[in-house]
């Protein structure tokens, strides 16, 4: 078993009396004004490993539970009955960057160092969601900064990328559809090709207590079901809303805090002083210039073309001679 480990600080100049060792990558160690947050937060100032002592004088030994990094803290949890909990959250503060250790009781008394969302999900103005071009009625996300962008897709039915690779998706799925995937075994698949991204989801357009009325099978089989899948793909939750319109917002909000954490994963990591582990992650679609791009390029370039219709195969290899891109779809949807 672990163990967090508290020793007395040998540098006499210090104005804080103990250092702390974290188990996490090589060793964490910080300067510490105290032994465990139980009233107030701790300040905690990051030194190198090599500042604990070869022969260190213990002043505390903690066993522990678990120890695991979170964007941009450090979860603590004690193997003992009482003050189990605590965070290392790295902040800012007065325009600098601090640490501070931090207890369940404290952890008002400072804020990660990640964007909080706002009206907008996480703050962003122009979210891009991918939408596989398989799915149908689609969610539009009227009422959001949302730019929906159709693409194939290999698991899931939105998706965000980030550097040209997707790390988050969410399969949509009704009360019908989600017992139809269930019984055939199609979820099961399905599950298993999302696990593969850096996060995923499952959103089910309904209520959990509908599985319990259902008639054409019994509810013990769906709900026994639901439960192995979560059991076995544990990273990949399924969520259920009440309504498709309460799953429309909480995929948008899902996805938005998705990129997001993409995009403030390295820094956290940094911050924090860990290298990143390798994360095989699915490249994402390619996305090419739509049917209207193509046919507006067109007569901007003064081809005749009428308004709907197939495109020319010699329209579609001129755009493609002029852009250096791949070829839209032949014909409108």
């Amino acid at each position: 078993m672990s163990e967090l480990l508290l020793a007395a600080n040998p540098d006499p100049d210090s104005s804080l009396p103990f250092l702390l060792r974290v188990p996490l990558g090589g060793g964490l160690v910080f300067r510490v004004k105290a032994t465990w947050p139980r009233t107030n937060a701790v300040f905690a100032y990051p030194v190198p490993s090599d500042e604990w002592p070869d022969d260190p004088d213990i002043v505390e030994r903690i066993p522990l539970r678990s120890v695991a990094r979170r964007g941009a803290a450090i979860d603590i949890v004690a193997a003992r009955g009482r003050e189990q909990r605590s965070q290392l959250v790295y902040t800012k503060a007065r325009g600098r960057d601090m640490v501070f250790w931090q207890s369940p009781r404290t952890r008002k008394q400072a804020r990660p160092d990640v964007t909080l969302p706002t009206a907008r999900a996480a703050g962003i103005a122009g979210l891009q969601v991918l939408v596989d071009t398989r799915e149908q009625r689609p969610y539009r996300f009227a009422t959001q900064q949302v730019t929906t962008v159709k693409a194939p897709l290999a698991c899931g039915d939105y998706a965000v990328a980030h550097d040209g690779a997707l790390v988050a998706a969410v399969e949509r799925k009704s009360l019908d559809d989600l017992v139809g995937s269930l019984t055939s075994g199609r979820l099961r698949f399905a599950l298993g090709e999302l696990a593969t991204l850096p996060r995923a989801a499952v959103v089910v357009e309904e209520r959990y207590s509908a599985i319990f009325a259902l008639e054409r099978i019994r509810p013990a089989v769906v709900a026994d079901a639901l439960a192995e899948l979560q059991v076995r793909w544990p990273s990949v939750p399924i969520v259920f809303c009440d309504n498709r319109r309460l799953a429309e917002e909480w995929t948008y909000r899902y996805l938005a805090a998705a990129h997001t954490w993409a995009r403030d994963e390295t820094r956290a990591l940094e911050r924090i002083g860990l290298t990143p582990a390798p994360t095989p992650a699915v490249a994402a679609p390619v996305i090419g210039p739509t049917v209207a791009e193509v046919r507006a390029w067109a007569r901007d370039a003064g081809y005749a073309i009428p308004d709907r219709g197939r495109l020319r195969a010699a329209i579609v290899e001129a755009y493609e001679a002029a852009h250096g891109v791949g070829a839209p779809p032949s014909s409108d949807r």
